[in-house]
């Protein structure tokens, strides 16, 4: 007969992504805010209508929040892996319309924004996974 011992994760994990996480917070934060402040005729400018650039901004403050907030208060701390695997789908959409606007050479910056997301959706369930409140 054996006992199962859940492993506790590694520390330097842990910290690893709560940076990440924090990072690419402020960083949608920052680009989702953008996508709502913005005037719509400067939006007008992208291939996309201002209404659904509008809906990703509101998207991408959400999923910022989401990064954070559920893990920090350890309430539903599930939402958090959920809200970076609504930010990596955003990112697959971003490397899309960079690559179709011709700018394949910035393609990178969603690619990577979109690895990382990925690594804290995946860190937060299988490696280093939060455990709610109570």
């Amino acid at each position: 007969m054996s006992i199962a011992v859940e492993a506790r994760p590694n520390r330097g994990l842990h910290v690893a992504l709560w940076v990440i996480q924090a990072l690419l917070a402020a960083l949608f934060l920052f680009a989702g805010g953008m996508k709502l402040a913005m005037p719509a005729d400067k939006l007008a400018a992208m291939p996309l209508p201002v209404a659904f650039v509008r809906f990703i901004g509101v998207a991408e403050v959400a999923g910022a929040l989401g990064l954070v907030l559920p893990a920090a208060t350890r309430v539903r701390p599930i939402l958090t892996p959920l809200a970076a695997v609504g930010l990596t789908i955003i990112m697959v959409g971003g490397v899309g319309v960079s690559i179709m606007q011709g700018m394949a050479a910035t393609a990178w910056i969603p690619t990577l924004c979109g690895v990382l997301t990925g690594l804290v959706a995946w860190g937060r369930v299988a490696k280093a996974r939060i455990q709610p409140r109570g």
